[in-house]
């Protein structure tokens, strides 16, 4: 046996740090299962365009994010109340209306995306 390994064996406190890690590794591995999205595929067209392969990026959950089109990237915020605001590469930030479209297309004025898109 390595001396080392030995002498933690031996130690009073080894089971309770042990114990201590394995419980780490538990609640870390369950963290990862449930952590906010990072940058998620998706498709997306921007006004009556064709659909293409977007990225949506998750900065807080519900509250800001931005989809990545085309080489344009078109960020938003929820105010936590119902408004959402968006903010394209060529202007300011602007009040958007966002609505479902035949259940599966979630538009944000022009803008929309399909996918497991992780708003909530």
């Amino acid at each position: 046996m390595v001396p080392s390994l030995r002498r933690f064996l031996l130690d009073p406190l080894a089971p309770r740090v042990l114990a201590w890690q394995m419980g780490l590794t538990v609640a870390c591995a369950a963290l990862q299962a449930h952590s906010i999205p990072g940058l998620v595929s998706l498709q997306c067209r921007l006004a009556d365009g064709p659909w293409q392969d977007c990225h949506m990026q998750v900065e807080e959950l519900g509250l800001h994010w931005f989809l990545l089109v085309g080489g344009q990237r078109i960020e938003f915020r929820h105010d936590g109340r119902g408004k959402v605001t968006m903010l394209k590469p060529s202007g300011n930030w602007q009040p958007v209306n966002s609505r479902w479209v035949e259940n599966t297309d979630l538009c944000w004025d022009g803008v929309c995306a399909r996918g497991d898109i992780p708003l909530d």
